[in-house]
């Protein structure tokens, strides 16, 4: 049996409602009255929380990697993009604060060990762990210094790799999120009957992380039994930035929830009934 997952006032497992995550990630390109405008979108749209993405500069790049040649709004070299888009401590408290008035869950998956000991100083009610960071044994065991409850993308991810994570990780307060790790993704590539292959062979709650650019495939994927969809939200994917074309507007993220909150409805609890709205059908039609 799956044992669900507590995040704040949420419950995230099979039968309870779809728990929808607005990854706004870097589509803030640095800027904290963009990343407001999105929280307030992701908020309107019916997103149940908030994701950002923190990182210790120095120590997820190497010198070489930052000292590249990149041109970007922020300077000539990739480390000038780099610490353009980060946070820090000013913009992370206004994001806390902001969060907070609008009754907003937010959390961020953080790509080092420091950023993770950033981000636990406001407390957040879960902490999410980046594909790229599933094979990052020191990563993964220091998250589990915080009894939080993990959310684990699986992308670009073999079988034994996440094996190997989920071992790390405990499958206490765990659930892992199917995904595909391209910007954005064929549909050819979305593999979404996976989702019921995880939840068989890991008896965790599983969700998904889309990257599409559409939202039908993250619809089909709570259709198909994924307890937390999660999709990048942008005000226009016609913006600077490299996860814009694979983002969601805000219309589009809104329908998409609005047809999940639809489906729970229509879902219901599996009891074969007689509804009384059928009452008078039987009488009418029913010979015997």
């Amino acid at each position: 049996m799956i044992t669900s997952v507590h995040v704040g006032d949420h419950e995230i497992g099979p039968g309870c409602r779809t728990f929808v995550v607005a990854e706004i990630g870097i589509n803030h390109n640095g800027n904290l009255e963009l990343a407001k405008k999105l929280i307030t979108a992701a908020k309107e749209c019916g997103a149940d929380a908030v994701k950002f993405q923190k990182r210790t500069v120095d120590v997820v790049y190497s010198a070489d990697e930052l000292a590249m040649d990149r041109e970007s709004p922020f300077g000539t070299k990739n480390g000038d993009l780099k610490r353009g888009l980060e946070f820090g401590i000013d913009e992370y408290t206004e994001i806390n604060s902001y969060c907070n008035e609008l009754g907003m869950i937010w959390t961020a998956s953080c790509w080092d060990e420091d950023s993770v000991d950033f981000i636990q100083q406001f407390q957040p009610t879960f902490f999410k762990i980046a594909s790229a960071s599933l094979t990052d044994d020191g990563l993964l065991k220091h998250h589990r210094n915080y009894p939080m409850p993990i959310i684990l993308s699986t992308g670009m991810s073999t079988m034994a790799q996440i094996d190997h994570a989920v071992k790390i990780l405990g499958k206490k307060d765990l659930v892992l999120l199917h995904c595909t790790s391209t910007y954005p993704s064929e549909p050819k590539e979305l593999n979404l009957r996976a989702i019921a292959a995880l939840e068989q062979h890991y008896q965790v709650p599983i969700g998904y992380s889309g990257h599409e650019v559409i939202f039908i495939p993250s619809f089909a994927a709570a259709v198909l039994g994924a307890c937390v969809i999660e999709r990048h939200l942008t005000l226009d994917r016609a913006m600077w930035g490299s996860d814009q074309a694979a983002s969601l507007e805000p219309m589009a993220f809104q329908r998409m929830v609005k047809y999940i909150r639809g489906l729970e409805e229509m879902m219901g609890d599996g009891k074969k009934r007689v509804y009384e709205s059928e009452l008078p059908i039987i009488k009418k039609l029913r010979r015997k």
